[in-house]
């Protein structure tokens, strides 16, 4: 069995168990069709980040923690056999859930604390042109901590499993703020 396809197995069984034990939430359009991203609030914990629109966020602030649902994510684009290809699919496919992203944080009960979203990932290709802004973490052991937990997303992505390139690689912080996600990405009703 092919190493990526022997993961992403593992990876099945496993995700069912550790989504029990996280308080993510599975956000689907009007039309019931899921989407790449599954979230919940939290209070941010880092050091203040100004964004480009003039967004504070200080610590203790409330973000919607970004997921990618990532075995559904390497599910679909499995058979997609260039690195290219594969990167345009998961753009594509984060493009067509930032809209659902935008109406979820519009309705949700608390839409008035929640400042932004949040995310982390090693994969950041394209995240500015969907309005997305980088941030590093500055906690070494953070950093670290990250890199590892993401080295099997990493390794199903990239088309060679070189160490090399990994360690090339940091995790970043994906920040927007809620007023920038609502203009860019509202739905017309």
């Amino acid at each position: 069995m092919d190493l990526r396809l022997y993961i992403l197995w593992i990876w099945k069984i496993w995700d069912p168990i550790y989504y029990s034990f996280t308080r993510l939430q599975c956000i689907e359009s009007a039309g019931n069709k899921k989407t790449v991203f599954r979230v919940r609030l939290t209070k941010y914990k880092g050091k203040e980040v100004i964004l480009s629109d003039g967004t504070r966020i200080r610590k203790n602030d409330v973000l919607l923690k970004i997921h990618l649902h990532n075995v559904r994510l390497l599910s679909e684009i499995l058979n997609v056999k260039h690195e290219l290809n594969r990167g345009r699919c998961i753009y594509k496919m984060v493009l067509y859930s930032m809209p659902v992203l935008a109406d979820y944080i519009k309705n949700h009960p608390e839409e008035q604390k929640i400042k932004g979203i949040i995310g982390i990932t090693m994969i950041n290709k394209g995240v500015r042109h969907l309005g997305f802004e980088c941030f590093f973490p500055e906690n070494i052991f953070y950093l670290w901590l990250k890199k590892v937990s993401q080295l099997p997303i990493f390794f199903l992505t990239t088309s060679t499993m070189n160490v090399q390139n990994f360690k090339k690689h940091n995790p970043v912080y994906l920040m927007m703020s809620k007023e920038h996600l609502i203009k860019k990405y509202q739905t017309v009703v």
